[in-house]
């Protein structure tokens, strides 16, 4: 079986329902969906067997979801759409984002992204996920899409966010506050 089909050398690639030009709003938004899957998979690469056996778990689990969000992002005709991002999912990473936030310390300021290999990889999962749910709302307002695929993207980045921090607490190495904040967390409004 050969990789290379030759279709898209003119500059177009298909989606579910038709052929759109490669820099198209839809191929951007699951395109970064397709690169913030690899960057789970690298953050994954550097889990340590024992110690993250809960976060690799979760981290294949996310990198399924993600196929069907790409997936979910590719429809060009609404009668033809089979979504299958649902509310749940979002509703399971947010029960995921309680369990690592409590073994974190308690955030008052800002921190600057980093820390372990692991911690690191994270917070780059964290912002090519946010530019990934920027690229479905800027598509979200040329076209009909799943809702539930943006709410996803918008609570797996503070997935990410949380078990980046508890990757720096399971490896005794603590977060750094970035030194010009105010305290922001855990305030009364």
């Amino acid at each position: 079986m050969s990789i290379y089909t030759r279709t898209g050398d003119q500059g177009q690639t298909s989606v579910i329902g038709g052929r759109v030009y490669k820099d198209d709003e839809r191929v951007e938004a699951y395109g970064t969906i397709d690169e913030l899957n690899s960057f789970v998979g690298l953050a994954g690469s550097y889990a340590d067997q024992v110690l993250f056996a809960d976060l690799k778990e979760d981290l294949q689990q996310i990198q399924q979801e993600l196929f069907d969000c790409g997936s979910d992002l590719a429809y060009v005709k609404a009668e033809e759409r089979r979504f299958k991002v649902s509310a749940e999912m979002a509703e399971r990473l947010e029960t995921w984002i309680d369990r690592y936030q409590a073994e974190n310390p308690a955030l008052e300021k800002f921190i600057l992204p980093g820390g372990t290999m692991l911690a690191s990889t994270l917070h780059v999962c964290r912002t090519v996920c946010r530019r990934a749910e920027r690229r479905a709302v800027t598509l979200s307002r040329q076209s009909e899409i799943n809702a539930e695929a943006v709410k996803y993207l918008n609570r797996l980045s503070d997935f990410f966010f949380a078990a980046a921090r508890t990757a720096n607490v399971r490896q005794q190495t603590p977060d750094v506050e970035y030194v010009r904040s105010k305290k922001v967390f855990g305030r009364k409004s």
